[in-house]
């Protein structure tokens, strides 16, 4: 018997292609659900090659406290960004930092970035080819080293715990 991993590798995503095919469809006729789950397993197996090794979560309570620090850090920094804005007297001090990563999975590296875009006042601007250095746009920076520093410690040294540990 072949195991379902073999002709399934991802159930969740091909569960999802299912019920996007049917709500594309406005039917859930039964050749609506045959054509929708022979498309749900084909893709997945067809697009397997691209897919690169999904991480495994070491700790996952670690995890957990880390979306909720994210979280946080979201609404704070949309309140201090909102506060720069409104200042009448303009005091934003915009730069380019480049930060010096010691992740090594591309995940967490991509983990890391979308964190650092989501929270407002930076963006991840460029993965160096080497995959050692982000580029990355603060609308306020201070101290440069500060911000490398906060972004090392809230960021990234818990998502090497996370998935690199």
């Amino acid at each position: 018997m072949i195991p379902p991993t073999r002709w399934l590798p991802m159930p969740v995503l091909s569960l999802l292609l299912l019920l996007v095919w049917l709500l594309l469809q406005h039917s859930i006729s039964p050749g609506q659900w045959i054509l929708g789950g022979v498309l749900a397993i084909v893709i997945p197996l067809v697009a397997r090659p691209f897919w690169e090794r999904q991480p495994t979560i070491k700790r996952p309570l670690k995890l957990i406290h880390y979306v909720l620090r994210v979280l946080k850090d979201i609404v704070v920094a949309n309140l201090q960004v909102s506060r720069l804005i409104l200042d009448p007297r303009g005091r934003m001090r915009p730069a380019f930092v480049e930060y010096p990563l010691t992740l090594k999975e591309n995940f967490s590296i991509t983990v890391l970035a979308s964190t650092i875009t989501m929270t407002p006042g930076t963006v991840s601007a460029h993965l160096r080819l080497d995959g050692k250095t982000l580029l990355i746009h603060a609308l306020d920076v201070g101290d440069i080293q500060a911000l490398i520093d906060e972004i090392h410690e809230r960021y990234e040294r818990p998502l090497m715990e996370i998935f690199e540990s």
